[in-house]
């Protein structure tokens, strides 16, 4: 097997009796808290396992990662390969499955099984701390790029929906410095980013603690690369051949933060709600004006 491709518990065993006893400290709890790790910085896992920063990184090192971002990257990899695949749908013994339900079955179920990683990865003190941060915004911004700016949409109009101020971003280059101007302290941005490193993640991450603003990140496999960058991080897990859609985890975790965060303000919401349906009852009453008859000569 590939050294790049050996599991933690692998790594550790070969190399265990090689380390310190401050190293075997930080590699117990890397091994017995993998998930917890996926998030931590090193100073975290260092006062977890009860060691220095310095020796989590020593540690990551000596189990042959490049650092300690290589190894979060690669527990990410092995937790979604670890969590427990939905069964395949049952088998036609008696029957020649056509290409069209081959079709079918294959999207299905890696729809399915991305859904149910994403769930088994959103822990509830996460999910819980990304929900009062959106409750507690003065203001969101809800920003995504390319197929992503459609699910930023998608929260931002349910928020608004229920009584909260938002907005959303897509762009990119100097259009963005625009889209940035209003943000300050209370705010939040929500980042919706499957697995692309982005010069404009960098920039609003930058920008937002430069004002003093919170981030919500949800994302697949860049969870590692910004989890200490952000007030809080919910994981949607990427696909791994493109036959379903990017953004599904994500817009299913967008639905139940919308409705988490209607429950903190029930009130404000159905008010919301009923102006929302005046409103369409008014318009749906509105009529364009009729055009004079031309009289027959």
């Amino acid at each position: 097997m590939d050294a790049t491709e050996q599991s933690l518990q692998d790594r550790i065993a070969g190399r265990l009796a090689m380390m310190s006893k401050a190293e075997r400290k930080v590699a117990d709890y890397l091994r017995t808290h993998s998930r917890e790790a996926i998030f931590a910085t090193a100073e975290q896992i260092a006062a977890a396992a009860g060691t220095s920063d310095a020796t989590v990184v020593r540690t990551a090192r000596s189990l042959g990662y490049a650092g300690l971002l290589e190894l979060r990257h690669s527990l990410t990899r092995q937790v979604v390969r670890a969590t427990s695949p939905v069964p395949p749908p049952p088998g036609r013994p008696d029957e020649r499955v056509s290409a069209t339900a081959a079709l079918l079955d294959g999207v299905f179920t890696e729809a399915a099984q991305r859904l149910a990683d994403t769930r088994r990865l959103t822990t509830e003190p996460a999910f819980d701390t990304a929900v009062a941060t959106l409750a507690g915004a003065r203001d969101v911004l809800a920003f995504g790029i390319g197929p992503s700016e459609s699910i930023a949409a998608y929260l931002a109009l349910r928020l608004r929906r229920i009584g909260r101020r938002a907005r959303v971003s897509g762009a990119t280059g100097f259009r963005l410095a625009d889209d940035l101007l209003e943000l300050g302290p209370g705010d939040v941005v929500v980042l919706y980013s499957p697995g692309r490193l982005l010069a404009e993640l960098e920039i609003v991450l930058d920008h937002a603690a430069a004002v003093g603003a919170r981030a919500v990140l949800i994302s697949g496999s860049l969870v590692p690369v910004y989890a200490d960058r952000v007030h809080v991080s919910l994981f949607a897990v990427d696909s791994d051949t493109g036959s379903t859609g990017e953004g599904l985890p994500a817009q299913v975790l967008t639905d139940a933060l919308v409705l988490a965060v209607r429950a903190t303000d029930e009130a404000r919401a159905t008010d919301r709600a009923e102006l929302l349906t005046g409103l369409r009852s008014e318009l749906s009453q509105t009529r364009s004006p009729r055009r004079p008859r031309k009289e027959s000569s």
